[in-house]
This record gives C-alpha cells, sequence and structure tokens, in this order.
C-alpha cells in the first residue's frame, strides 16, 4: 500500500522538470500588420541542403496548422515546392535573399507565383537537437515475469528563426528567433515510463502565434 503514493511522488518530481523553457525574439521594422490581399497566400518552407541539413518537416507543417486562420491563407509547402520543381529542391532552393531575386527573375517562376497567388514566403531554418543524455535503465525476464528499473533523461533544444520574405517587392519583413529546452526522462518502475519535454509543440506555438502578428493585429 505504501508503493503507490511513493511511486507517485516520484512521477510528480520528475513532471516537474518536463516543462520546456521558451525565448522568443523578433525584429519587424513596423508593428502595423503586413499588407496582405484577400487572395494572397503564404507558403513556409523549412531549410533543406541536399544530404547533410534538413529543417524538421513536422515542424515545418505544425507551424502551417498555427498560421491558418485569422484570414490567413497558407499554401502547403509540399504543394508549393512541386508547384515549382525544381526551383525549391534542397540542391536549388534559395537560401537567403540575393538568391531569391535571381529566381524570381525567371518568367517561368514569376508567373507561377503569380497564378499561386503566393505573395510571401516565411523561410525557417533551424536544428532539434538532442543533448546530455545521462542514467541508465535494465530489464530484466524471468518464469515469473520481469520488469524494467532505472531511469534515462536528456535534454532537448530547438533552435528555429523565421525570416519573412515579400514576394511583391522581395524585400525582408521580419525575423522571428525561437529557442525551446526542456529535459526529458525515462523511468523504469517494472514499466518504461516516458516523460517527455512539450520542446517542439511549445516552440510551433509560440513561434505561429508570433507569425500571426506580423499578418493581422492582435485580438485583445
Amino acid at each position: 500500500m505504501k508503493t503507490q503514493p511513493t511511486f507517485l511522488a516520484i512521477v510528480s518530481l520528475y513532471l516537474g522538470g518536463c516543462a520546456a523553457t521558451t525565448t522568443i525574439d523578433e525584429f519587424r521594422p513596423s508593428t502595423q500588420p503586413l499588407d496582405y490581399g484577400a487572395e494572397e497566400k503564404v507558403v513556409i518552407i523549412g531549410r533543406r541542403d541536399a544530404g547533410h541539413y534538413e529543417t524538421d518537416r513536422d515542424f515545418v507543417g505544425c507551424i502551417g496548422k498555427e498560421m491558418r486562420g485569422a484570414e490567413i491563407s497558407v499554401l502547403p509547402e509540399q504543394e508549393f515546392i512541386d508547384k515549382l520543381y525544381p526551383w525549391f529542391e534542397p540542391r536549388t532552393a534559395p537560401k537567403g535573399l540575393p538568391r531569391l531575386k535571381r529566381l524570381m527573375e525567371e518568367p517561368f517562376i514569376r508567373d507561377r507565383v503569380n497564378t499561386e497567388d503566393v505573395r510571401y514566403v516565411v523561410w525557417l531554418d533551424g536544428t532539434t537537437e538532442t543533448q546530455g543524455h545521462m542514467g541508465s535503465m535494465s530489464c530484466t525476464m524471468g518464469p515469473t515475469g520481469g520488469g524494467c528499473f532505472g531511469y534515462s533523461q536528456w535534454d532537448k533544444v530547438v533552435f528555429i528563426e523565421a525570416i519573412i520574405w515579400d514576394l511583391a517587392d522581395l524585400t525582408e519583413k521580419g525575423r522571428i528567433r525561437v529557442d525551446s529546452e526542456g529535459t526529458s526522462y525515462l523511468i523504469g518502475v517494472v514499466a518504461p515510463i516516458p516523460l517527455l519535454s512539450p520542446v517542439k509543440s511549445d516552440a510551433c506555438k509560440g513561434l505561429g502565434r508570433q507569425l500571426k502578428t506580423f499578418f493581422a493585429e492582435e485580438s485583445s
């Protein structure tokens, strides 16, 4: 009977350390919402260098979901990439405004962007890293059963920068930097119990909310 309170106390202790810490910094030349037509769209693209660097695709999709609404129309990343193939594939996609300007000089690209009513590109560049893995876990099996005992912990860190490019005049409209970190645990008390820090989800929600303020007035 004493085992249950002790177990709950252990879980509660670790849960207290699972919260993510998220910091958001932004730069924008004006606090006024960006000019945005009713039919115009935003596309969110993650940086991908062929073979060795890729911004988390799930994170890019999460930001797209957070951005939708508030009169903001988001064109899915893969749909945009397919329509402009091969210019936004990893080997050819722009990694800065100068390269984007050169691409937009191509008649095919400019016409396709205009046809799709894409006005803004939100360029995401960053990584998710696992650091500081500690602890150990051992699991046994026997004739009468078995179990896992021990613990493991690790830090998850997300660094993401979002840059907003206006395709109408090919200028940068602002930047947002999100840093989120937290510690996750795996506790072995007969069965392994994961206690995961919501690092990525917190970073996504924070960045998504902040991006919305660039396109619409904040509701009070």
